[in-house]
């Protein structure tokens, strides 16, 4: 059985995120998820990594759930020894060349980002609020 590594932060868990973590799966038999670490992660963050990380293992295709190192992603990669890393369709990782694991992209599930559904529901937000002139309701008398 291969182990599969994948990383990310993880704050809004969403289809695209569902899509990836099977994908990634089925490159294998045991997912790891590294989940990175609220300094790593920092202004992108909506949930403590904590959180984040109850929320990943309960997900069904999910083995193993951990923390990442602060600002160091090979020292997890070298306590883990994954057979293989799935790297997410918008990730990067240079420093994976020189660890000589074999690395594959996932497909993206087309219209699910964490950054498009954050974009989507702020725009909603604005469309809301410019949409009513006053905070009251307004009702028709008979």
């Amino acid at each position: 059985m291969k182990k599969i590594m994948v990383g990310g932060v993880f704050n809004l868990i969403h289809p695209g995120h569902i899509h990836f973590l099977n994908e990634a799966k089925s490159y294998g038999g045991y997912l790891v998820v590294v989940i990175a670490s609220d300094e790593t992660a920092s202004g992108k963050i909506l949930l403590p990594a904590k959180l984040r990380k109850r929320m990943v293992e309960s997900i069904k295709c999910v083995d193993k759930v951990v923390i990442g190192n602060n600002g160091d992603r090979t020292k997890i990669i070298i306590k883990e020894k994954p057979d293989m890393i799935v790297l997410g369709y918008d990730q990067e990782m240079h420093e994976l060349d020189a660890l000589g694991i074999p690395v594959k992209r996932a497909s993206q599930l087309k219209g699910f980002s964490t950054s498009g559904i954050i974009k989507k529901m702020k725009g909603r937000k604005k469309h809301h609020n410019s949409s009513s002139s006053s905070g009251h309701c307004s009702s028709s008398s008979p």
